[in-house]
């Protein structure tokens, strides 16, 4: 079969909800990842950052396969010996009391919102039903219908209501908005990203964050952190919030917390908010079973093992100089930290971002537009100088081909 047969019979069989770059991945190690005629690629995408430590790492795989022979799931009915090992060793990594594991972004977003409004109710004060949670314009946090009840994006809401009430909406990186809205008795969170992925690697100024989180201790809100896709070194730091020296109450891992071997996630936070949840209140089939908890440790050593979060500061710092460096007024602006980048791209001839990405793919480097006038540069943060330069040479190849 050709990658257009592939394409062909997902898009006769699967369902439209994703508008892909035609190119068909049969495989990929460490940075690189190849296409059924057997092309090779810089993989600049990393599967929206959930491949943080490269295509099947060997430690990672040799977890995974070794727990898949012995025990994959009990449901959460039993204990399993491996749980309780995950759980001390993820508290312990990232300092915190208690874990509650699930599998996607989206379904840790969603506990993080139960647990602040339920925190809100038990220890707040708040009046049953009144909580209400502070969020960003321009977030994405996921595509539940509560989390889409909070989108300012068009695509993602407009034909899903009705809406679930109880958020409130302010300007991103606007300390003043979040002021005004704290004074509000009956809110009980503040849900923000550190960095803004899926709005184009939006960063905000430096200060932003801890001056959020202050205001939240002051006004007695809990500061909730989804660092799905900022967490597990992406940004030159384990988590984006250690750029400011900020711990969130409510910390949302997922994504890279599996190295791209399955959908893993999970919600940190200390006994006075996590204990709020009683049992029969939530929970998950899947979440936390033995072979995620394996998965997860590997991912993690990884990270630690291979200093990815160095790894990923002095790259990036390469890699934004090197773009930065392009002569043409198609690029409108380089902005990101760490391995977490982006470019605006100004339409040129009638080419905007996805023609820029075709042609980066005809040239042997995989990125994809979000947003339409933006690429997002994200690659495996076992990414090494050498390949990092030659990655930029690429693009500013492609780029000056326009």
């Amino acid at each position: 079969m050709t990658s257009q047969d592939y394409i062909n019979k997902e898009d006769k069989y699967g369902a439209h909800n994703y508008h892909p770059l035609p190119v068909v991945l049969e495989k990929g190690e460490g940075v690189f990842v190849w296409d059924v005629e057997g092309k090779k690629y810089y993989d600049f995408l990393s599967a929206y950052s959930a491949v943080n430590q490269g295509h099947c790492h060997p430690k990672i795989i040799g977890a995974m396969t070794e727990q898949a022979k012995k025990l994959t799931l009990t449901s959460r009915a039993f204990y399993n010996n491996v749980l309780g090992e995950f759980e001390e060793y993820v508290t312990k990594y990232f300092g915190y009391d208690k874990v509650l594991p699930m599998n996607t972004g989206a379904e840790a977003d969603e506990t993080a919102l139960k647990l602040a409004r339920k925190w809100g109710y038990d220890k707040k004060g708040i009046p049953e039903g009144e909580a209400k949670i502070i969020v960003c314009e321009n977030n994405f946090h996921g595509r539940t219908i509560t989390i889409i009840s909070m989108s300012t994006d068009p695509d993602a809401y407009k034909g899903f209501g009705p809406y679930t009430p109880g958020f409130k909406t302010i300007p991103y990186n606007d300390i003043n908005a979040l002021k005004k809205e704290l004074e509000d008795e009956n809110v009980a969170a503040f849900l923000v990203e550190p960095i803004q992925g899926e709005a184009g690697v939006f960063v905000p100024e430096n200060g932003y964050l801890k001056k959020a989180f202050d205001l939240c201790k002051a006004n007695n809100v809990l500061f909730i952190a989804d660092e799905v896709q900022t967490g597990i070194a992406r940004t030159g730091k384990l988590l984006a919030v250690d750029h400011e020296g900020v711990r969130p109450d409510i910390l949302i891992l997922g994504k890279a917390i599996s190295g791209g071997a399955m959908p893993i996630s999970a919600v940190l936070a200390d006994d006075d908010i996590m204990l709020v949840i009683k049992p029969g209140e939530h929970g998950s089939t899947f979440g936390g079973n033995p072979l995620a908890g394996k998965v997860a440790i590997a991912a993690l050593e990884v990270v630690k093992e291979e200093k990815l979060a160095e790894n990923a500061e002095r790259m990036g710092k390469i890699f934004r100089e090197e773009l930065s460096n392009i002569k043409s007024d198609m690029v409108e602006l380089v902005r990101g930290k760490g391995l977490l980048n982006a470019m605006i791209i100004k339409p040129k001839n009638g080419k905007e971002a996805w023609d820029v990405c075709l042609k980066l793919r005809d040239n042997g480097l995989l990125a994809k537009p979000t947003h339409g006038h933006i690429i997002r540069f994200a690659p495996p943060l076992v990414i090494n100088e050498e390949q990092i330069r030659d990655a930029a040479k690429i693009i500013k190849e492609t780029i000056l081909s326009f």
